[in-house]
């Protein structure tokens, strides 16, 4: 390709006067950072952290000008890679995709060959970005319960933000497993979506709300994928059974987590912190295989929603604002250039 060759990107540019704005532009190939594989985006996700992104959050760009979008897959275009050649189905979840490096908002992305994973047997590319971060961070949080010997039969699991894109999938494994699910959300209107999903029984925000100063609460759950930090996940440790797991993997509700050590002392409760930018290799293809097989959901379309770049604005501020259901892919195209 030569670099002047111009395709449509979503960048998040910052003024002389430190104003952050972000829209659809042309970038060229000489543009691109560097890497080993050129690959044609066909598809990458919204996620919390793209919406950050998208604002320069120091927290997640290094840099600006960036390109937003931590997921991405397509196909192969170019490959200094002995591992890949032109034509090879690709995807790209994490590592510093989106955040110290720009991201798959693009029709084109430049990325280091040890990113990229062969697109796993069973999915389709489309398929893999309803996924993208969020199917495999609840991947990761189900895996975490599973592998602390947690079976179905030793009682319900609780799910917070379980109409956001981690939460929902992970109902889904979860019940797909045979586990009772109770689903927190405070969105009334998906009480029946989440039954769809596997949800067992529907919680409200106050359920997992707890004002007094008790270390410890009634034992009411056996585990737990928590994606939103803070007062709940502090709850939800106080109430989880004795030799329960807690996943850990948001924090929309706050970091401060306001808890004492009896949770861990005198219950064995495991809080399992879940990382999905930096998961190790071997891990990172178990999962897809997971998640490609014996995890692969049958309601993962009715999960999603498809936007354009053009569309993106409005979509960060309603991801921002808490009021996006389930997964949205991004197609890298645009009307507007």
């Amino acid at each position: 390709m030569s670099n002047t060759t111009s395709f449509p990107a979503f960048i998040a540019r910052k003024s002389a006067d430190g104003q952050v704005t972000a829209g659809v532009e042309r970038l060229t190939f000489g543009e691109l950072p560097a890497g080993d594989v050129l690959i044609r985006v066909a598809y990458s996700s919204l996620n919390y952290k793209d919406a950050l992104a998208s604002q320069g959050h120091p927290g997640v760009v290094r840099t600006m000008p960036h390109v937003p979008g931590i997921d991405c897959a397509g196909t192969v275009d170019e490959s200094t890679s002995p591992d890949y050649r032109p034509g090879d189905q690709v995807i790209v979840t994490g590592y510093d995709l989106g955040s110290g490096h720009w991201g798959g908002y693009a029709e084109f992305v430049r990325v280091p060959a040890e990113w990229i994973v062969p697109l796993p047997s069973g999915l389709t590319l489309r398929q893999t970005m309803i996924y993208g971060t969020a199917g495999f961070t609840a991947a990761q949080c189900v895996t975490a319960i599973v592998s602390h010997g947690i079976e179905p039969k030793r009682g319900p699991v609780v799910v917070t933000g379980s109409t956001g894109g981690v939460g929902s999938i992970a109902v889904a494994i979860l019940a797909k497993l045979g586990y009772e699910v109770e689903a927190v959300t405070g969105k009334l209107e998906h009480h029946e979506w989440l039954r769809k999903l596997g949800a067992h029984t529907i919680l409200g925000r106050d359920d997992v709300s707890d004002s007094s100063d008790r270390p410890l609460l009634r034992s009411r759950w056996a585990a737990a994928v928590d994606t939103v930090g803070g007062k709940p996940l502090a709850m939800i440790l106080k109430s989880t059974e004795h030799r329960g797991c807690v996943a850990a993997c948001g924090l929309v509700a706050g970091v401060e987590v306001p808890l004492t050590v009896y949770p861990f002392i005198l219950r064995g409760v495991t809080l399992a912190g879940i990382d999905s930018a930096n998961c190790p290799r071997p891990e990172r293809l178990e999962m897809w295989k997971k998640l490609s097989g014996p995890w692969h959901i049958s309601q993962l379309e009715s999960l999603a929603d498809e936007i354009t770049l053009d569309e993106l604005p409005d979509r960060i501020q309603k991801i921002l604002a808490g009021r996006i259901v389930g997964r949205t892919i991004v197609v890298p195209q645009s009307k507007m250039i």
